[in-house]
């Protein structure tokens, strides 16, 4: 790829000393997404020397932070380095971000690090049916664009504590009423299908906050094939409790469900991957190649 270093996992590792990874197996178990794989070779071999250049990009962002206010001769408002995580529905984006969290917390007590989803900012499924975008939701025009902005703006503007919307998996649906909170963390990691995304209508692009950003990538055919591993799975967990999403499916016709998750990966999935969300790959600072089992084997990192 052009305008990117490659490493293969040997070479990636070698750029940081060798250090005992500060999570257990167990840890891992519980944080990592449905369906997802990974061990602690995984984060010794690639997520150590990538904690550890995030950390120096973040020590950047702060030093000219303050030369800017030496220069300006005013107090600088010390904005919080965001990091925003794309890919696939699917591809492990959450257990990369959760990872994320935990690795920088303990690496660099000093530090408070705050992990939010975009999926709050979708527009509620009562908003989707009144606006004809039920069979459109996760594309770019589902999501309340200007509400992720001015909470961006909101962040970089140092705002003590901002609220966002929460989005319920198991309801399949934003959460009336309850929001999740930032107050004032030196690292705010964003995860979503559409951090990296281009505005539709000459809005602000959401990517031009963050300070850092990784791309989640993997071949199509073992995307899909993750995520239908997933949803059958996700049956499986919810099959007696009637308040999921996936009670119906897990309680009625088996070939039903699977046509319709096939049916959800190609008509929806499938397409805002192809339309939005791979053609904003040349935009992360990072990529993270995937190959079958959830194996990162390949590291793109953007030339500075």
């Amino acid at each position: 790829m052009k305008n990117y270093l490659q490493y293969n996992r040997e070479e990636w590792q070698s750029l940081s000393a060798t250090e005992p990874v500060k999570i257990t197996q167990d840890e891992l178990a519980k944080i990592k997404s449905l369906g997802d794989i990974i061990n602690l070779t995984d984060v010794q071999e690639v997520y150590g020397s990538l904690i550890k250049y995030l950390y120096l990009v973040y020590q950047e962002k702060r030093t000219l932070q303050q030369k800017q206010g030496r220069f300006l001769h005013q107090k600088v408002a010390s904005a919080p380095f965001i990091i925003g995580i794309s890919g696939s529905v699917a591809v492990g984006k959450s257990t990369t971000a959760r990872l994320l969290q935990i690795l920088l917390s303990r690496s660099y007590p000093g530090l408070k690090v705050h992990l939010m989803t975009t999926d709050g900012f979708i527009y509620s499924n009562q908003e989707l049916t009144r606006r004809n975008l039920t069979d459109r939701k996760g594309f770019p025009e589902s999501y309340n664009m200007n509400l992720l902005i001015n909470f961006l703006q909101d962040v970089l503007s140092g705002k003590k504590d901002i609220v966002y919307p929460l989005y319920s998996q198991e309801l399949s649906d934003i959460v009336p009423g309850k929001y999740g909170h930032v107050c004032e963390p030196d690292i705010l990691i964003i995860e979503g299908i559409n951090t990296l995304q281009l505005p539709t209508n000459g809005q602000i692009v959401t990517s031009d906050f963050f300070d850092f950003s990784i791309y989640i990538d993997a071949p199509e055919d073992l995307i899909e094939k993750w995520f239908m591993q997933r949803f059958v799975r996700l049956m499986e967990l919810n099959k007696n409790n009637p308040h999921n999403f996936y009670y119906e499916m897990a309680n009625g016709p088996r070939d039903e469900a699977l046509r319709f998750a096939q049916e959800t990966w190609q008509m929806v999935n499938l397409v805002n991957l192809r339309e939005y969300i791979a053609p904003t790959k040349p935009r992360a600072s990072l990529i993270l190649h995937k190959t079958a089992g959830h194996v990162i084997d390949k590291i793109y990192l953007k030339q500075i």
